[in-house]
């Protein structure tokens, strides 16, 4: 009893902190970018590194919490990109408020994510492991591919839709939306670093006290042992399809955020290996570690731009610290040394 209270205590402190870190960076990037002390390219990433971000969260729910490998969340963000701002942009004439539409954009892609997670996630969720893996991945190229062979246009008469080529009727007020693969090209840019923020605020709201709650125990005894779970009464699918749909959905909202930053987008910008970006964000913060998923995303997303300078050798510089720090935060002796310095972790192995 006294362990497992020291560990919600734990748990407590430890969300408090994230919301803290991201409370705290927020308000300094705010007040640099109002007195103008920020460069124009870090201001610029300000946006798709909160979007990043709230992938990396929302895709740790699955690996980290649940323990299922997706390599397919580029494809829900990629359906929260287009179809929230194919909602913005068509209710452009209808409301006039820009924080309002990108508002509704974000909650229709989030909507629109989580129904694609409920129709893959159905028939997939009871695979697991490769299989799992694999047929992710190939939702990710099938979406891909939809989009960038789907027309969609705004008239007088609402929305139209076409599929391989344009044979859309509209009146000549009429406009294309999604031009195939040209993508968007039209999009208003909506977004702002502070609805990336309230967005993170939202994620972070959601995730933590999902996983805090009875549901969030279910995923960490699927992911720790799926037949004891079983036999003590869990339904394995059904928690396994929370917790997809859920990460499915935060990532749609994130999609929409992220394209209304560009006044272009495509549906090729989400492909296999953005999916695998995120998945580094995950697997370098730690699974199941919400904090160092957020730290990962930023400064992962930082790093490039700051190499960029090195023309030839930038990649080769990125990739090498990955690996270091791959190495460090997988070596057994400064995990040890890190249980010594830090007072709740002594505490927890004192009383394990």
């Amino acid at each position: 009893m006294k362990t497992k209270k020291l560990t919600l205590n734990k748990n407590t402190r430890m969300n408090f902190v994230t919301y803290g870190v991201v409370i705290v960076a927020y308000v300094i990037l705010q007040t640099m970018v109002t007195t103008g002390s920020i460069s124009s390219s870090l201001k610029g990433m300000l946006v798709p590194i909160c979007a990043y971000v709230v992938m990396a969260v929302s895709l740790n729910l699955t690996v980290g919490v649940l323990g299922e490998l997706s390599l397919g969340h580029a494809g829900f963000m990629s359906v929260g990109a287009f179809t929230g701002v194919t909602a913005a942009l068509a209710l452009q004439g209808v409301v006039a408020s820009g924080p309002l539409r990108l508002l509704i954009g974000m909650a229709v892609g989030a909507v629109f994510a989580a129904i694609a997670g409920v129709l893959i996630g159905i028939p997939v969720l009871r695979l697991k492991g490769d299989y799992l893996a694999i047929v992710t991945l190939a939702f990710g190229e099938i979406i891909k591919s939809l989009i960038n062979n789907l027309y969609v246009g705004v008239d007088g008469s609402g929305l139209h839709f076409s599929i391989l080529t344009n044979k859309m009727a509209m009146d000549e007020i009429g406009r294309i939306i999604i031009n195939g693969p040209m993508g968007i090209t039209t999009i208003e840019k909506l977004s702002t670093f502070t609805a990336g923020f309230l967005l993170v605020m939202v994620t972070l709201i959601i995730v933590f006290n999902l996983v805090n709650s009875r549901s969030g125990r279910a995923f960490m005894a699927i992911r720790d042992n799926r037949i004891a779970a079983e036999s003590v009464g869990l339904n394995v699918v059904k928690y396994r399809l929370m917790a997809f749909v859920t990460s499915a959905a935060l990532a749609g909202a994130a999609g929409t955020l992220f394209a209304m930053n560009y006044s272009t987008i495509i549906a090729n910008k989400f492909d296999f290996n953005t999916s695998i970006l995120i998945l580094v964000f995950v697997v370098l913060g730690g699974l199941g570690n919400m904090l160092g998923s957020i730290i990962a995303a930023a400064a992962l997303t930082i790093l490039p731009e700051m190499l960029r300078s090195l023309q030839d050798y930038r990649m080769l510089i990125y990739a090498i610290i990955l690996i270091l720090v791959m190495l460090v935060t997988n070596n057994a002796q400064l995990k040890s040394l890190f249980s010594r310095i830090i007072p709740h972790k002594k505490e927890a192995a004192d009383n394990e």
